[in-house]
């Protein structure tokens, strides 16, 4: 089940079998079943992961006690709350498993020594810093730009495999509407 891992990095860069093996020394696989969490909002545990298989739900936890969904993660995806993991900072975002998932994590400091040992991971880490921005781009351009509809569409389109494991609660947080307007769109495009 590694290799989905390795597969994704030596779509980048090449690693040899020596590199690999300190990469899969330095990542913890985690079990999780469906509703238990890899982070809690304002906490000081923060991971970079890469799912193996399942689904997550990113989320904020508003003061009246509403979630607000920011992303979902699925199999061969990485996820990271970026500015906890990245400057130590209590987490932002909840990260909850929406099926049973299995994921590889990484603390910050085992990724320094990753770094130390396998230099040319830099070079790795750099695109995936650079899509992760593209991806939170694209997501605050599409709030902003696209009809909740478009979004829904372009969502369905995307992870097809994916829509019988995400509930209307959590899909119309994502999208920004009501339980009932995500009703309405989806008996539209039927």
């Amino acid at each position: 089940m590694y290799n989905l891992l390795r597969k994704n990095i030596e779509r980048k860069i090449p690693l040899s079998d020596e590199e690999w093996n300190v990469i899969v020394s330095k990542a913890e696989r985690v079990k999780l079943k469906k509703n238990e969490f890899l982070q809690i909002q304002d906490s000081n545990n923060s991971y970079e992961g890469f799912i193996l298989k399942g689904s997550f739900k990113t989320y904020i936890l508003n003061e009246n006690g509403t979630e607000t969904v920011i992303f979902f993660s699925f199999e061969n995806e990485w996820m990271c709350d970026l500015e906890s993991f990245y400057h130590q900072k209590p987490t932002t975002y909840n990260i909850k498993a929406i099926e049973d998932s299995e994921i590889l994590v990484i603390n910050k400091i085992k990724k320094a020594q990753l770094f130390a040992e396998v230099p040319k991971l830099m070079q790795f880490h750099v695109l995936m810093i650079e899509s992760a921005n593209v991806a939170i781009q694209q997501r605050l351009l599409d709030v902003l730009n696209k009809t909740s509809k478009q979004r829904y569409l372009e969502f369905k389109e995307r992870y097809p495999q994916k829509m019988s494991s995400i509930n209307n609660k959590n899909l119309s947080s994502y999208l920004g509407v009501s339980h009932e307007f995500l009703s309405k769109i989806k008996r539209r495009v039927s």
